[in-house]
């Protein structure tokens, strides 16, 4: 049987992530799991974070940073939060797409850098998202002999998304590939994820063997918002936007194709819901055009395109408020915002691919991508008693108690972090 070691600090290296506390999956996961284990003496988490460009680490928007270390510039490049050691990787700007595949390749040498300097023993090097297939086998190796382990999460079907080139899409199938082989561990978020791999890699890993993987899902919180519903700070928010609580539709999110912001923009206009659709991302001037040259989305006020929160307690009690919560990832595994408002948001309407359907189950109402399909399923909603959404909010907090808790989500990482086998 595995032993879980009480007795030494596991280090485990977190790479793959852009910044702590933006809308990104491995971001939310990141900012949970540092916090949950803050206190844990066991582990010491170091987290690669992105210093400039697209979804930068701005750390000065973080609670509790304490500074480690500047450059000659002035600017910090290494800090704690939630006692997590965070360091920061200049990406060059000019490398377009490649700057992901740069800047996990350059956070891996940074982190064998920092084991072989301060002699780590047994450290686990986490990394998210399958970028980097063509340096796998030699970081593999690498960490090897300097006495760590590799881990994979391999994120959804990347090679699937539409923001990529056919080009891209192939180098990311091929470098799943190349990443799940040259793996200790993969730990996948999704059910469904985890079938996939072992269908499509089984007799494909290191000598020939089947890929190791277990799963351990995203988490949620169940707990209510501390924000009443006179706060000031709320009120002034909703005031600001143009809001009123229990009378707007809401998503959050990355403003990317694949989450279908471009299908539910469509037929909510479609629709004949007096309500309003509040949007709250972190805006792509580019996407946002293309929207409008094909929807004139801006004719129609109930379109509401709000900014960002960062206050988590604010956008947890803006999610309870919602009349309703529409989520339209369609690629990817467990996803926190889908588990964020299965939560706090009573009704979720959700689009009804496999991943959606394994998370909420019967706790949520689905819809497609045909034509007036989600409108009409609008309608539908705009149509249902308090009674009823009670019910199916109820349904959707037991199903997060039950299976997605942060507690639970975080209390398994720590088993499989701490397991000596």
């Amino acid at each position: 049987m595995p032993q879980i070691s009480n007795n030494k600090v596991q280090h485990v290296f977190l790479v793959g992530a852009k910044s702590l506390g933006a809308y990104g999956g491995y971001e939310t996961f990141i900012n949970k799991l540092t916090e949950y284990h803050q206190h844990d003496d066991r582990l010491k988490y170091h987290v690669a974070c992105k210093a400039n460009g697209d979804g930068h680490m701005d750390e000065t928007k973080a609670e509790g940073v304490t500074c480690l270390r500047k450059n000659n510039k002035g600017e910090t490049v290494e800090f704690t939060y939630h006692n997590a050691r965070c360091f920061k990787i200049h990406v060059p700007e000019k490398l377009g797409p490649a700057q992901a595949i740069y800047y996990d390749v350059k956070a891996l040498s940074e982190c064998c850098k920092y084991i072989k300097k301060n002699r780590l023993d047994n450290p686990i090097v986490y990394i998210m998202a399958c970028r980097i297939g063509p340096f796998a086998g030699h970081y593999y190796r690498k960490i090897h002999r300097l006495g760590g382990k590799v881990y994979l999460n391999p994120d959804g079907h990347e090679w699937m998304r539409a923001k990529w080139s056919a080009p891209i899409r192939k180098y990311w199938k091929i470098s799943e590939q190349m990443m799940v082989k040259w793996s200790d561990l993969v730990i996948c978020d999704s059910v469904n994820i985890e079938k996939y791999i072992h269908k499509c890699y089984d007799g494909r890993g290191i000598k020939g063997n089947n890929p190791k993987t277990t799963f351990i899902a995203y988490g949620a919180e169940t707990r209510k918002s501390i924000i009443s519903d006179d706060d000031e700070t709320l009120r002034s928010w909703y005031e600001s936007k143009g809001l009123s609580a229990k009378n707007y539709y809401l998503v959050v999110g990355r403003f990317v194709p694949e989450n279908n912001y471009e299908t539910m923009i469509r037929e909510f206009m479609k629709s004949k819901s007096t309500k309003d659709f509040a949007i709250i991302t972190n805006v792509n001037d580019k996407f946002l055009d293309e929207l409008e040259a094909k929807l004139h989305f801006r004719r129609d006020k109930r379109i509401k395109f709000v900014g960002t929160v960062y206050n988590q307690e604010l956008l947890m009690k803006i999610r309870e408020n919602a009349y309703a919560y529409f989520h339209g990832h369609e690629v990817g595994g467990t996803n926190p915002s889908l588990l964020e408002a299965l939560g706090s948001t009573d009704l979720n309407l959700l689009l009804g691919v496999g991943f959606n359907r394994e998370v909420a189950e019967d706790a949520a109402l689905y819809w497609n991508k045909t034509s007036g399909d989600l409108a009409g399923l609008i309608e539908k909603a705009d149509a249902l008693t308090d009674r009823e959404i009670a019910a199916i909010g109820q349904k959707a907090r037991q199903r997060i108690k039950d299976a997605y808790s942060w507690e639970y989500i975080c209390g398994r990482y720590a088993e499989e972090f701490l397991r000596r086998n």
